[in-house]
């Protein structure tokens, strides 16, 4: 538990103490988990900065909860891409995360090349989990750091 301790939740708490509403850091956790876990390899930390400039957001938040989803980012690829698939009644591709890992030692172009198919089903997929998995997030994540920001103000007294 030390692993999620240390590189997550040290500087979440430390941005509560800081003074970042629990509502604002709660969307930032829950747009970098979200966006985290895009089926497109490389571009969540891209993606995750300009939302946090755009919107004027906490971008050390939003970075580390993107950051934190790495894994579950290369997890969930074969996951959106057969959900893509039975949305868009597309035929089934052979597609694995080692093929995929593969192609992508050839060059990214290549990779795209020949994945681009998987990659838009996968896409299309996410684009209709997405904004339901931030918006429960966002809830439950509110209610969290409420609580711990009414634990640090309870313990500042």
């Amino acid at each position: 538990m030390q692993w999620i301790r240390g590189p997550i939740l040290g500087p979440l708490v430390a941005l509560l103490r800081q003074g970042i509403t629990p509502e604002r850091l709660a969307l930032c956790v829950a747009l970098g988990i979200a966006i985290g876990n895009i089926p497109i390899l490389g571009v969540s930390t891209i993606l995750c900065a300009a939302i946090a400039l755009i919107f004027r957001l906490n971008l050390p938040a939003i970075q580390i909860a993107q950051w934190a989803m790495a894994p579950t980012q290369l997890l969930l690829i074969i996951p959106f891409v057969r959900l893509g698939e039975w949305l868009l009644r597309a035929p089934v591709q052979p597609v694995s995360i080692k093929a995929g890992l593969a192609l992508m030692s050839q060059g990214v172009g290549r990779a795209v090349i020949v994945l681009w198919d998987a990659i838009v089903h996968a896409t299309f997929a996410w684009l209709l989990v997405a904004p339901l998995a931030i918006f429960l997030l966002y809830k439950c994540l509110t209610l969290v750091f409420r609580r711990a920001a009414a634990q640090i103000s309870y313990g500042q007294k």
